[in-house]
């Protein structure tokens, strides 16, 4: 018999696809692929050729997990470790994205768009405490949480999902301390930044970065691509999370899978 730990299962990709162009924060440097080689620029003298690419990205475009040296508060990362005494051009020297560990485990799945009966929040929307309670899901000590708000079935419009004038759904402070008090180890959402953000403010104050990376060493999931498994109404599932482990890097692009009986 061949072993096939995964039969019966389904195996859902939550990363949006990269790509030139794509919607990103503009407080990062943009995504670029270009074709170094081409296919006949150098030719081996059994007629193969190869072709190959650079890519230029920053740490946070496209689906990614942020690093607890992402944001400081009044000078200071997670755990009292002074910025200034830990970065350098190279990068971090604490804390940086080859720290976080890989994590393979339980995620709740909290679908506030459903609950709300559309397919993805308004605009600017800010989640609370009352929308994830109400939801059916539980957070368990350790899991990661995702936070559905359809906002990824928008993705192949740009200027609606950096959500610059509009503003884009996500937890406000208040959520983001219902999950902490639960013990949420990892949280993940599909804008751009785990935040709600009011129409016209843009990434002015990230007050849930502060609470989650600073206060708490919370690792946040950003740009995730939810839709497929909100579709399937799924509470829970588990998650697989596996971002490059770039040396000192403040993030890293990542592709997540949720595995589904």
């Amino acid at each position: 018999m061949v072993w096939d730990p995964l039969a019966g299962t389904r195996v859902l990709d939550l990363a949006q696809p990269m790509r030139r162009g794509m919607p990103q924060s503009p407080n990062h440097p943009p995504f670029r692929m270009a074709i170094e080689r081409r296919h006949g620029d150098v030719m081996r003298p059994d007629g193969g050729s190869a072709a190959n690419e650079l890519i230029v990205t920053g740490g946070h475009v496209g689906t990614h997990v942020d690093a607890l040296a992402h944001v400081s508060q009044d000078g200071y990362l997670h755990g009292g470790v002074e910025a200034l005494s830990v970065q350098g051009h190279l990068g971090f020297t604490a804390l940086g994205i080859e720290t976080f560990g890989v994590y393979v485990g339980r995620a709740a799945v909290f679908d506030v768009a459903r609950l709300h009966g559309v397919p993805s929040l308004p605009p600017g929307y800010e989640i609370t405490a009352a929308d994830l309670a109400a939801c059916d899901a539980e957070v368990r000590p350790g899991d990661a949480v995702l936070i559905g708000t359809g906002w990824s079935r928008r993705w192949d419009e740009p200027e609606a999902f950096v959500g610059h004038r509009a503003g884009c759904p996500g937890p406000g402070v208040e959520a983001a301390g219902w999950l902490v008090e639960r013990g949420a180890a990892i949280a993940g959402g599909e804008t751009i930044a785990f935040e709600c953000i009011p129409p016209g403010a843009g990434h002015a104050v990230l007050p849930v970065h502060r609470l989650l990376l600073v206060e708490r060493g919370i690792h946040i999931v950003e740009t995730m691509r939810l839709a497929p498994l909100l579709d399937t109404g799924a509470t829970e599932c588990l998650l697989v999370l596996n971002p490059l482990p770039i040396v000192g890097a403040t993030g890293a692009p990542v592709r997540p899978l949720a595995v589904l009986p």
